[in-house]
């Protein structure tokens, strides 16, 4: 139980400051968009390959089909992160986080039309109330002009991308190391963000690289990357998908104190902090009658 705690509350504080990593490391001030996620993931990649192959880990997956499964999971990954790095651009961060925490209903859709999971009447209510949550928190950043409607669209497309590996991997990673799973995850997602670069064209890095985009980039690479998604499938192979589901709600919360320690203009009012009890009775609804 220790190990599990210490998992989630991994993913959900490192997850909960890449929204403010990935605006560091991209942009005016850092490298273009798209160079931007794949250097992320080709450095994870680089990093991690070498670790898993030294320390001989296994298994691996077995099978054409569970390799099949494996890179259409990657594929799913890197479309969903190039959807959120380009919605960042056009949607604001709370707004975007409100988006990504609608990933347990829809999760909860696609566990029923497969069978997976039952989905029990708390999972949803939770859900319902920790979105409610949410939305709570960053209501007077619900203002989306017609410019910033593509952006909608493109982080709910991360977010039905993100819901559908998280099935795959759960369904087909079950016997695999999950520190493996997480190289092959990494290492296919990286190779179709740098063949997205290669297609597209590349664009100028900056030179020297910039300090602060460079320090969030390898942030992004090994805590984002390498870490939270290490801690997040070891989960997914205790948890159920709808347990593991709940950090969406979690964190938004995360994000705004980041926001509100390095974003001065930004203040934490009575308004978020009630969103922050309503998100976090949500969690207790969805979790408090689980086990495991």
């Amino acid at each position: 139980m220790p190990a599990i705690v210490l998992a989630y509350v991994t993913c959900a504080l490192v997850w909960g400051t890449t929204w403010y990593a990935i605006r560091a490391s991209t942009g005016a001030a850092g490298f273009p968009t798209l160079e931007s996620v794949a250097l992320r993931f080709t450095i994870a990649a680089a990093v991690l390959a070498p670790i898993v192959l030294a320390l001989r880990l296994g298994p691996w997956p077995r099978g054409r089909r569970t390799w099949l499964w494996m890179l259409a999971a990657g594929v799913l990954d890197a479309g969903s992160y190039t959807l959120v790095y380009f919605g960042e651009e056009r949607v604001p961060g709370g707004l975007a986080a409100v988006l990504f925490s609608t990933q347990p209903l829809m999760l909860a859709l696609l566990l029923t039309v497969f069978r997976m999971e039952r989905v029990r009447r708390s999972d949803l209510l939770g859900a319902l109330i920790a979105l409610g949550g949410v939305g709570v928190i960053f209501a007077d950043r619900w203002q989306v002009s017609t410019a910033q409607a593509i952006g909608l669209f493109m982080v709910l497309g991360a977010v039905a991308c993100s819901a559908s590996y998280s099935l795959v991997l759960k369904r087909h990673g079950e016997g695999v190391h999950p520190l493996v799973t997480t190289l092959v995850f990494l290492a296919v997602t990286a190779v179709c963000l740098d063949l997205a670069v290669l297609v597209r064209g590349v664009e100028p890095l900056p030179w020297p690289p910039p300090r602060g985009a460079t320090i969030a980039l390898v942030y992004l690479a090994i805590f984002g990357s390498i870490v939270a998604f290490w801690s997040w499938l070891w989960l997914l192979q205790r948890l159920s998908l709808m347990v593991t589901s709940t950090l969406v709600f979690v964190l938004p919360v995360v994000a705004l104190i980041v926001d509100a320690i390095w974003e001065h203009e930004l203040q934490i009012g009575n308004r978020a902090y009630v969103g922050i009890a309503i998100v976090f009775g949500g969690l207790a609804v969805a979790l408090g009658t689980r086990r495991g």
